[in-house]
């Protein structure tokens, strides 16, 4: 069966870290970009970062840019999300997801462009 699932989330002070883990089940991340998602209560699914496995593009939106680093493991079945500087507005469930086929240069910050969607993790920062 194929899997992904989301570690690694907590409660953090403001200004601290975390880091997330995204596993593969059942599969490799080999030509997949895998991306992360949030969802605070009340507010719509933002992108949040991605990575082609295909040739390491990443992609980070505004408010996260310059604060998470996305990376691959070694083995392409981890994909992991360091969380630094973190405010109180990035708490939120923090979801990742597989998107199947090669990606050269691109990897989608749109939800509906992945397949394999893990169960989510919460994030909360407190101020």
């Amino acid at each position: 069966e194929v899997q992904v699932v989301e570690s690694g989330g907590g409660l953090v002070q403001a200004g601290g870290s975390l880091r997330l883990s995204c596993g593969a089940s059942g599969f490799t991340f080999d030509d997949y970009a895998i991306g992360w998602f949030r969802q605070a209560p009340g507010k719509e699914r933002e992108g949040v970062s991605c990575i082609s496995n295909t040739d390491g593009t990443t992609y980070y939106a505004d408010s996260v840019k310059g604060r998470f680093i996305i990376s691959s493991g070694n083995a392409k079945t981890m994909v992991y999300l360091q969380m630094n500087s973190l405010k109180p507005e990035d708490t939120a469930v923090y979801y990742c997801a597989a998107a199947k086929g090669p990606s050269w240069g691109y990897c989608s910050a749109r939800g509906y462009e992945y397949d394999y969607w893990g169960q989510g993790t919460q994030v909360t920062v407190s101020s």
